[in-house]
């Protein structure tokens, strides 16, 4: 397994490396706009790339949470910019959902075996690990849809523990619903100078009716 996972690590390396060979400056300029973490420097670079922007903006916002730096709401404010507040919040959620279901699976691959040695020698991170698969659902899904909560946080917590790789997709992919769009609505209105709390309401009521999904698979489907 050690080999497996020194191969997996040189992969991604090599990945990156032939990007950097097939475009040299694209790397260095994405970096660049990482580092600024400007929402409307990143809606015009987007921008900038014309019709294959979508596809851009939805790699670019995978990439992002995948790497859990930095912080998403740059990105899915700068999709609302570009696409709209519907489409963008659409783009960005499914994006987002992608990219910390890809951070899950390389830190559940490289870390997992060497946190369930420590897990084993602690009776309380035992329990811990143990309500984490039978509740980690329904706790993921409100982590997920509080808004600000670093991901990158979110998915070493998930990663780690015993949450299966269904209920933390499903749970990230609706949970992210209102927490996005909360963020990309506030970020688009104070950008743009515009006011209109009725959006945000009727997420919040989305997020409440989610939340009521959320029990009823908990208590219901998932006992069958």
């Amino acid at each position: 397994m050690k080999k497996v996972k020194i191969i997996a690590a040189l992969l991604i390396v090599l990945l990156f490396l032939v990007i950097h060979i097939a475009a040299p400056g694209f790397i260095p300029e994405v970096a660049e706009l990482l580092s600024h973490g400007d929402i409307v420097e990143t809606a015009e670079y987007i921008r900038g790339y014309g019709s294959l922007a979508v596809v851009f903006a939805f790699l670019l916002t995978l990439f992002v949470n995948a790497l859990g730096f930095p912080p998403a709401i740059i990105f899915s404010t700068a999709n609302t910019l570009i696409f709209g507040i519907f489409w963008g919040i659409v783009i960005s959620v499914v994006a987002e959902t992608v990219g910390v279901t890809i951070s899950f699976l390389l830190l559940r691959f490289f870390f997992r075996e060497q946190a369930e040695k420590i897990i084993s020698k602690s009776k309380f991170l035992s329990r811990m690990d143990q309500y984490s698969g039978e509740k980690g659902f329904i706790v993921m899904l409100i982590a997920r849809m509080v808004p600000y909560i670093p991901s990158a946080l979110l998915n070493a917590v998930g990663a780690l523990s015993s949450l299966s790789l269904r209920d933390y997709f499903i749970s990230s992919l609706i949970g992210k619903f209102p927490s996005t769009g909360i963020e990309a609505i506030i970020g688009h209105d104070t950008i743009l100078q515009e006011e209109d709390p009725t959006r945000i309401i009727i997420v919040v009521i989305f997020a409440v009716v989610l939340i009521g999904w959320a029990w009823y698979y908990e208590q219901k489907v998932k006992v069958q």
